[in-house]
């Protein structure tokens, strides 16, 4: 089991296999294994699985957060600023703020990967689009450009 924040003054952090929480938003399951909450806001971890033919998110950009995408399993298409590449096992890429980025599955196979975000602070975007499609909203671009507006990121 993950421990709290308040727990960090004696232990560290731990997290098994599979635990933390999972945030399905249009076809990609986030599992957060360490958010803001038991960070201090430092940083936020997650692992994520991206079937075949989804798209994780169009080129976009962040103003107040980084990420650092590293591929575990498959192939992961990223989009760098110069166009898309693709990558497999091993490849990392830090989307520093400020920098457009983006991310889709173009193969025929599934793709795992880990996402680390600093500061902490954007899974709040995945839980809002969630709580929305729960609620019966559907994934438009208009609604995921409302959701990432709020977290000071905007489309390239």
């Amino acid at each position: 089991m993950i421990r709290s924040m308040a727990d960090t003054s004696e232990r560290a952090l731990l997290s098994a296999p599979g635990e933390g929480e999972l945030i399905d938003v249009a076809g990609v399951a986030h599992l957060f294994r360490l958010t803001g909450g038991q960070t201090g806001g430092r940083f936020a971890f997650e692992e994520f699985r991206l079937e075949p033919g989804i798209v994780g998110a169009r080129p976009h950009v962040h103003e107040r957060h980084d990420e650092y995408f590293y591929v575990l399993d498959g192939e992961l298409t990223l989009h760098n600023g110069d166009g898309e590449t693709s990558v497999g096992p091993g490849h990392l890429l830090a989307a520093l703020r400020g920098t457009a980025h983006g991310f889709r599955n173009a193969g025929t196979e599934p793709v795992r990967a880990l996402c680390l975000y600093t500061p902490a602070g954007y899974e709040d975007y995945f839980r809002e689009v969630h709580a929305a499609v729960a609620a019966g909203a559907t994934v438009t671009d208009e609604l995921l450009t409302e959701f990432r507006a709020r977290h000071h990121t905007r489309p390239s």
